[in-house]
C-alpha cells in the first residue's frame, strides 16, 4: 500500500474518512494475502482486523514523524493544547474463502497535551519512541508522562478501540466471545 499516494487522493476528505480509508487499504492488502493463502490465518474462515491512526491538531492530520526533528517540531506545536487522535478500524469476515462481510468506522479521542518545556520535548524525541507512532506520542510508554489527560476511549489511543471492534464484529455476525474460545 502506498500510504502517501492514498493520502494525496484523499486531500480534502473529512478527517475521519481519511483515517478509516487507511485502515481499509490495510485490510485490502491483508485480505488479498489471506485469500491467496500467503498470510498466516489463510484458512477459509477468519476475521481480519486492521487499524490506522492519525492525530488532528490545528486542523491538520499528522501521522508518524519518522525523524527527531519532526517529532520536536510537532510537540512544540501541540504542547499545552488538545488534539484528537482518530483511529480508523476495518473488520472483514472471510467465510468459505470469500469476504462475507466488511465494515469500517473510526473512533476519536481527545488528548490533553502537557505544556512540556523544550528540554523535555528534546529528551523525549531523543528516546526514539515518538518517531514511529501517530501524532508523535504514546499513552502507554514514555509519552504518557507528557499527557495531562484524555477524553474518550483509552484503548483507541493504544491503537485499537475495543468497544468499537466489539460493535464492528457484531455487525459482521461475530460475537467477541467467540474469539475468546479455543478452536
Amino acid at each position: 500500500m502506498d500510504e502517501d499516494a492514498l493520502l494525496d487522493d484523499l486531500t480534502g476528505a473529512p478527517h475521519a474518512d481519511v483515517v478509516t480509508r487507511l485502515a481499509e487499504a490495510k485490510a485490502d492488502a491483508v485480505t488479498a494475502a489471506v485469500l491467496a493463502g500467503a498470510a498466516p490465518g489463510g484458512e477459509a474462515d477468519c476475521v481480519i482486523l486492521t487499524c490506522d491512526s492519525m492525530l488532528l491538531t490545528g486542523g491538520v492530520l499528522a501521522g508518524k514523524p519518522h525523524t527527531g526533528e519532526v517529532a520536536v517540531a510537532r510537540w512544540k506545536q501541540m504542547r499545552g493544547t488538545v488534539g484528537h487522535l482518530i483511529t480508523g478500524h476495518c473488520v472483514r469476515r472471510v467465510t468459505d474463502g470469500a469476504v462475507a462481510a466488511s465494515v469500517s468506522r473510526s473512533e476519536t479521542t481527545a488528548i490533553r497535551f502537557s505544556d512540556a518545556p523544550d528540554h523535555v520535548i528534546a529528551s523525549y524525541a531523543a528516546t526514539g519512541e515518538p518517531l514511529e507512532v501517530a501524532g508523535a506520542f504514546t499513552l502507554d510508554g514514555l509519552g504518557g508522562w507528557l499527557i495531562d489527560g484524555i477524553d474518550g476511549d483509552p484503548s483507541s489511543v493504544l491503537g485499537i478501540s475495543l468497544p468499537l471492534v466489539r460493535r464492528l464484529l457484531a455487525d459482521v455476525g461475530v460475537c467477541v466471545t467467540d474469539l475468546w474460545q479455543a478452536p
